[in-house]
């Protein structure tokens, strides 16, 4: 069944201690971290120093999405922070490859995966999925939280439900970006495994907006 992840880059950040223990209070597994550089993205979010609080506090398994250009500059540094998967983006990797960017990622004994924006082509992964544990199909532009998801990149992610299951690969699939209750049903029914989601999950009631998400899911899965 799909799992859900919430992203911290809607959370209260006053309060994010406290939003994260209600996660898990209501079952959640999954904690979905986005970092930003200004370079790769537009926008800049947080880093090392921010998981490292978190980790003191948390056993949740934190998915640290790298929207930064070079990520093997950082592997080293968000792996002591805490990090249990690093998530890189192929229109990323410049300077090492992508096959060498992950292969550094797993040699620290955690999980990797690949991401791809909007606009980039799923041929532009597809060397990389006997590597990676994880593809993530970006459904909006990166770099900001609210945005509209793209319907579009749902193709994307039947491609890869179906490579998956031709080739016998373990990867899992994740998407990121514009998903609410609303169309929930059909991002489950296209394959994906893990839901990222953040205004649909901080804005309001926490435990309430978990529950109902989840029950989705359940209904769809």
């Amino acid at each position: 069944m799909s799992q859900l992840a919430p992203s911290i880059l809607a959370a209260d950040f006053n309060h994010l201690g406290k939003q994260i223990q209600q996660l898990e209070q209501n079952q959640i597994k999954l904690l979905h971290i986005d970092v930003m550089d200004g370079v790769f993205v537009p926008s800049i979010s947080f880093g090392m120093p921010l998981i490292t609080s978190i980790r003191k506090e948390s056993s949740l398994f934190f998915d640290v999405h790298l929207m930064v250009q070079e990520p093997s500059r950082y592997i080293k540094e968000f792996v002591e922070a805490g990090a249990d998967l690093l998530t890189v983006h192929v229109e990323a990797c410049k300077g090492v490859t992508v096959s060498e960017t992950l292969k550094m990622i797993k040699e620290h004994n955690i999980k990797c995966g690949v991401s791809l924006n909007p606009e980039t082509s799923i041929e532009k992964v597809l060397p990389y999925l006997d590597l990676a544990d994880l593809v993530l199909v970006m459904s909006v532009h990166p770099g900001f939280g609210g945005q509209k998801f793209i319907p579009e990149t749902l193709g994307k992610v039947r491609t890869l439900a179906a490579l998956r299951e031709d080739k016998g690969c373990g990867y899992q699939i994740e998407i990121d970006g514009g998903v609410h209750q609303g169309n929930l049903h059909t991002i489950v029914s296209a394959g994906v495994d893990i839901i990222v989601a953040g205004t649909a999950v901080f804005s309001g009631d926490i435990a309430e907006n978990a529950r109902k998400i989840k029950g989705v899911i359940e209904n769809a899965s």
